[in-house]
């Protein structure tokens, strides 16, 4: 097909064969430690704005279908690995990788070294890049990668988040589901789609929610207008500093009704309370992030996808406990509100892909509710 060239912001280049789109993207360069679940990668709203390296050697093995993709479509700017399989193999596949990503007009990279990809991004710290299969000139590369700006202080969610409104009624296909009968009562659930996954939205049923679905931009009338028992905050892309507009949301609608915050929304109840948010070197972005629960003294193995984390030193004076940590880093995971219905964590326990080890949170959100009477 021809010849990419992924260009970073230090100045590096790799070249390797193309595959997807002909086209050229700009994004901040992440690496994903997930040896699954690439569909679900590609697909999920959080990776808006960057090009996504897999380390996991070999891609594209059992296609592409309709039924693991996290959002309407793929979010990533560009996408990265060592080797492509050309020839995938599983009966629910509808098409390969490389007419998958073509069909969305996403540009891929194969056959480079992405383990000193990896290194570098870990050394150097994850930074603007330029994935071209069009323009293949190293000077005018290098100078575009420089140029492109950062994710710190982007505003990205309202690139992702819905138009208006709308109710969620499924849950996971019977065939795969992890859970048991859905508990009753139902309780009414309102979720601030700041990039929400579809899976999210499938354990919530599953939980024994009636989820309706709110732009990111809906004021704390609009969702009250809902009659809502709870209040779900979405994971989603970027800084967390300025979608300041959905933190001031949350900060109307603490107290009035329980919360639980999953990632970007972990980071936004942060901020509505009065903690701090900061940029990870990296960020954290797999299926294989052990994190330790300090209520409880186990360890889950988690999915995660993030790049900015919430500092611990701002949690006290902001009324928060800290629940969480990872084990990796020490870095922030999951807090509680002193005093309001409220917790968050900075993984994704409905981990499509990834472990089920923290799925349980789904029905702690809802014993917070039952509790709330």
């Amino acid at each position: 097909m021809g010849i990419a060239k992924l260009a970073l912001a230090d100045g590096t280049i790799y070249a390797g064969p193309a595959f997807g789109a002909q086209a050229e993207r700009v994004g901040e360069v992440v690496f994903n430690t997930a040896m699954t679940g690439y569909q679900e990668v590609l697909t999920d709203p959080s990776y808006t704005g960057q090009i996504v390296a897999m380390t996991y050697p070999q891609i594209g093995n059992y296609g592409v279908n309709e039924e693991d993709v996290e959002s309407s479509g793929p979010r990533v700017a560009g996408f990265v690995v060592r080797d492509r399989t050309r020839h995938p193999s599983n009966y629910r596949s509808s098409e390969d990788l490389d007419r998958y990503l073509a069909r969305h007009s996403i540009p891929g990279i194969e056959g480079i070294d992405t383990r000193a990809l990896v290194r570098r991004v870990r050394r150097h710290g994850a930074m603007p890049a330029v994935l071209s299969s069009v323009d293949l000139d190293d000077a005018s590369l290098r100078a575009k990668a420089a140029a492109a700006p950062g994710m710190a202080g982007r505003d990205l969610v309202q690139g992702v988040t819905c138009g208006a409104p709308y109710d969620w009624e499924d849950g996971e296909p019977r065939e795969y589901a992890t859970s048991g009968p859905r508990p009753g009562p139902v309780y009414r659930v309102a979720a601030i789609d700041c990039g929400i996954k579809r899976n999210i939205l499938r354990l919530l049923v599953d939980a024994g929610f009636c989820v309706r679905v709110f732009p990111a931009t809906a004021s704390a009338g609009e969702i009250l207008a809902f009659d809502p028992d709870g209040l779900f905050l979405s994971n989603g892309p970027g800084d967390p500093a300025p979608v300041d507009y959905v933190a001031e949301t949350v900060r109307a609608l603490l107290g009035k009704l329980p919360v639980f915050g999953i990632c970007l929304g972990h980071q936004i109840l942060a901020l509505a309370c009065g903690a701090r948010t900061y940029k990870l070197k990296f960020g954290h972005h797999g299926a294989n992030q052990p994190v330790s629960d300090l209520v409880t003294g186990k360890v889950e193995i988690t999915s995660q996808n993030h790049g900015f984390a919430v500092d611990a030193d701002s949690l006290e004076a902001a009324g928060l406990e800290l629940t969480h940590i990872n084990l990796n880093d020490s870095t922030v995971e999951g807090f509680r509100h002193f005093d309001h219905r409220a917790f968050a964590v900075q993984y994704h326990p409905e981990a499509s892909p990834g472990p089920h080890d923290s799925r349980y949170l789904f029905a702690r959100f809802r014993e917070l509710i039952a509790a709330r009477g």
